[in-house]
Formats: C-alpha cells, sequence, structure tokens
C-alpha cells in the first residue's frame, strides 16, 4: 500500500537537489572580482561572503586610452592657437550674440512681468467659473518668470567672463 504522502515528499526532494547548487568562490580583488584562486592569492584578494554575485565581463569604449599612452597630454577645451586679433574679433561676436539675447531676454521678462500683475493676472474666460484653472496658469507663470530670471542671470555671468570689449 502506497503512502500518500510519499510522491509528494519524492518531488520535493528533487525540486531541492535541482535548487542547490555549488556554486565556486568568488574574490574580490578592488572594484574587480574573479574566480580564479591561484590569481586571487597572489593579488591578495577577499572572499565574498554572503550573497549572490554576478559578475558581467564589459567592455572598454572605443577610444578610451590607457594611463601610459598619454604621452603628451593636452590641455582639455583648449584648441588650436589663434592669433590675438582674430581672438579678439571672436569675443567681440561672441559679446555681441550674448548682448543680443540679453536684451530678448529682458524684453520678455518685463512682458511677462506685466502679464502676472503682482500675481494677480486677469483671469480668462474659462477660469470665471474654474478657479483650479486660473491658480495652475498663475503658478506657471511664476515659474516661467524664475526660468526666465536664471537665464537672465547666466547670461549676465557668462558676459562678465568674456574680456571687455574696446
Amino acid at each position: 500500500m502506497m503512502k500518500p504522502y510519499l510522491p509528494f515528499l519524492v518531488l520535493l526532494g528533487l525540486g531541492c537537489s535541482f535548487g542547490v547548487q555549488a556554486q565556486e568562490r568568488i574574490w574580490r580583488c578592488g572594484n574587480e572580482y574573479t574566480n580564479n584562486a591561484a590569481d586571487a592569492q597572489r593579488r591578495g584578494c577577499k572572499v565574498v561572503e554572503g550573497g549572490n554575485v554576478t559578475v558581467v565581463q564589459g567592455t572598454r569604449p572605443a577610444g578610451a586610452s590607457t594611463p601610459s599612452s598619454t604621452a603628451s597630454p593636452r590641455p582639455t577645451g583648449s584648441g588650436p592657437r589663434v592669433d590675438s586679433p582674430e581672438q579678439r574679433a571672436r569675443d567681440s561676436d561672441a559679446r555681441r550674440v550674448l548682448e543680443g539675447e540679453l536684451r530678448r531676454l529682458e524684453a520678455r521678462q518685463s512682458e511677462l512681468m506685466k502679464d502676472y500683475n503682482n500675481g494677480e493676472p486677469e483671469k480668462q474666460g474659462s477660469e470665471a467659473r474654474n478657479y483650479q484653472k486660473y491658480l495652475d496658469r498663475v503658478a506657471e507663470m511664476k515659474a516661467e518668470i524664475a526660468r526666465n530670471e536664471a537665464d537672465l542671470a547666466s547670461l549676465r555671468r557668462e558676459l562678465d567672463r568674456l574680456p571687455a570689449s574696446r
């Protein structure tokens, strides 16, 4: 006579045996992981314990240089040297463009402030019945004024960085 719980025990035993698999030891060497015991002992790595570790081997991005291949470092952001009159002309052009942008933003700011009316802009058609729409529009206007002020401040900082025009 077969016991009713015997098939259950057999299935449970098979399931447990599939779930338990031997995993090799993993060592951590700084920011690298390895499962090569000889390499890990040679490098003085520490054994990783208490959790599963999944390591996916990455590749170096194209154009990545090794420290030994940087024989003549160039300062970042520097292009070919330009003679002084040409550089002054470029600075003058940049100042002219930035000043034009500053005037445009200042005009936009005065228009926004006029429409905002110290936090009480005129209500539009559908806002008379739906006060939340009005509040949303006022909040949107306030945020746009703040963004415009930040843009103005950054343009002024950029203009201050440029050499004075002659």
